[in-house]
């Protein structure tokens, strides 16, 4: 399988200033290196503060000005800039945030969708939204009359072109019903038969394990681990001792245990 982004020895720091004139750098990201492969879900966790979201801005190169990044980022095989990843943000690679605020509350849903999904006419945004089980009369709601689930899979929908080939979801299903949750988790692997490459970065371990190819594991700004679901949900006795813990802090395994 072919890899569509490669990401190689990536380094991000950031200035700062402290006692109002002495200068320094922190670097939450030092030598990060990771590849996804083409229609490949890539699910990556790790706790707060170990990279996950700062690997993502440096993909669409939206890191704030303070920042200094090193490293190569290579596109099918071929370094690109940050030139480069602008042309391709918003058009191959697209991005479904964590908070539904990014979307207009000013606008009307249908008209935010026909931004998104240029050359698309109203006919075929209304089939979109049936495919993802969102009534015909949302096209002329606004985002405040729709329930936190529903903005949510509009984030989804949005990011459904025919240019699209590589999606970053980053946290994009927190505190979402489970009945919800199961339709999102189904859209990324509709990403998938389309041949569309997915990064999902997520605390919910459970949910990655239940639709990624493979998972990647942060620590302190380096990847530590990369496991298929299976050697984590079977206890594979090899499997790096972090990911078991992290694994087993999960709510729905041993947290309590594992917190003491």
């Amino acid at each position: 399988m072919n890899k569509i982004l490669e990401v190689e020895n990536l380094s991000i720091a950031f200035q700062q200033y402290y006692q109002n004139t002495k200068q320094r750098y922190i670097k939450p990201v030092k030598d990060l290196s990771i590849e996804i492969k083409e229609a490949e879900i890539m699910a990556i966790v790790g706790a707060s503060g170990s990279g996950k979201s700062l690997l993502a801005h440096a993909i669409l190169g939206v890191l704030p000005s303070n920042s200094e990044i090193k490293g190569v980022m290579k596109y099918r095989g071929n370094a690109i800039t940050k030139a480069d990843i602008e042309k391709m943000r918003g058009n191959k690679i697209r991005y479904i945030p964590q908070s539904v605020k990014y979307l207009d509350p000013t606008m009307k849903v249908g008209k935010q969708l026909k931004i998104n999904l240029k050359n698309k006419t109203k006919e075929e945004i209304l089939e979109k939204l049936k495919q993802f089980s969102l009534d015909k009369e949302i096209y002329d709601y606004y985002p405040h009359q729709l329930s936190g689930g529903m903005l949510r899979r509009i984030l989804f929908l949005s990011c459904l072109t025919e240019h699209t080939e590589l999606i970053i979801a980053d946290e994009p299903t927190p505190g979402v019903h489970p009945e919800i949750l199961e339709e999102l988790l189904q859209s990324f692997l509709s990403f998938k038969e389309k041949g569309i490459s997915v990064i999902f970065i997520t605390h919910d371990m459970k949910a990655a394990l239940k639709i990624a190819d493979r998972v990647a594991t942060f620590k302190e700004g380096k990847v530590i681990d990369i496991s298929y679901p299976s050697d984590i949900l079977n206890g594979n006795p090899n499997l790096n001792d972090y990911v078991k813990k992290l694994w087993n802090s999960q709510p729905s395994n041993r947290f309590l245990e594992e917190v003491k």
